[in-house]
């Protein structure tokens, strides 16, 4: 079985509140700054301004300036790109995870489980779709910050290999991050790349970052702690067949459907 091997570029940062042109200069620096090719850029949730305020400040339509940069970046570094903003659509504004590959092929996931403590569920409309991007041989599920604490919702299926989880998780829960990131990549035998902010925002909440890259078995292949920074970390396909081909929990999983979709 030959490998397939992923380099997943983590980047964890301090965004600027509700300024979405100076977030993506931030950006494009640190990837410019990059030195080894990658093949996935993963963004934190709400990259171009920050979680929290009226998002009619900063929405974008869904093909608005933002895509157009994601855009420009997948194909400067022949990489894909994800990452999470505000977008309206004619159903209401949603929290977007969007996905740009380097030929410009593109997807989306909206943000299904809205954080309700920040009454997030009465500024945005909840996503009902859970796509899977399938990337240079990898099968990849997008999903966003207070969906990690759902486990149904992320149940491996035999339908992807990696999750990766875009958020702004303060530090006040930063143990629940770390636990529950590790949970997901031993339940579900998969790999979980989860890219949290770091520094202060307007509304004065601390992010403590804590960016991660995990294996199947849980284990930490990159820890980025407060740094604001990117970091690279490379997941092995065929380590992770094996290891499901030798501890194969997933073929005693419970069957289960989703009823209020």
């Amino acid at each position: 079985m030959p490998d397939q091997p992923l380099t997943v570029a983590l980047v964890q940062t301090a965004m600027l509140w509700q300024q979405p042109a100076a977030n993506r200069d931030k950006i494009t620096a640190l990837l410019e700054a990059l030195d080894q090719p990658v093949d996935l850029v993963v963004l934190p949730e709400m990259f171009t301004a920050g979680f929290g305020g009226d998002p009619g400040r900063h929405a974008e339509p869904d093909n608005g300036v933002t895509l157009q940069w994601m855009t420009a970046q997948a194909r400067q570094l022949d990489a894909a790109i994800c990452g999470s903003y505000a977008v309206v659509t004619a159903a209401g504004t949603v929290n977007r995870l969007q996905w740009v590959e380097p030929d410009g092929k593109r997807g989306h996931y909206d943000k299904r489980h809205l954080f309700r403590m920040a009454g997030e569920q009465l500024r945005y409309t909840a996503g009902v779709e859970r796509p899977v991007f399938n990337w240079r041989s990898w099968r990849i599920l997008p999903q966003i910050c207070y969906d990690l604490r759902f486990p149904v919702w992320q149940r491996n299926c035999d339908d992807y290999d990696l999750m990766v989880v875009a958020a702004n998780w303060p530090a006040a829960r930063g143990h629940h991050w770390r636990l529950l990131a590790q949970a997901r990549a031993v339940e579900n035998l998969a790999c979980v790349a989860a890219v949290n902010r770091v520094g202060v925002d307007g509304q004065q909440l601390d992010y403590a970052g804590d960016s991660l890259l995990i294996d199947s078995r849980g284990e930490l292949l990159v820890d980025m702690h407060r740094r604001d920074e990117v970091a690279v970390g490379r997941l092995c396909h065929l380590q992770l067949q094996r290891y499901r081909d030798s501890f194969a929990a997933h073929l005693d999983a419970d069957r289960f459907a989703l009823l209020d979709l």
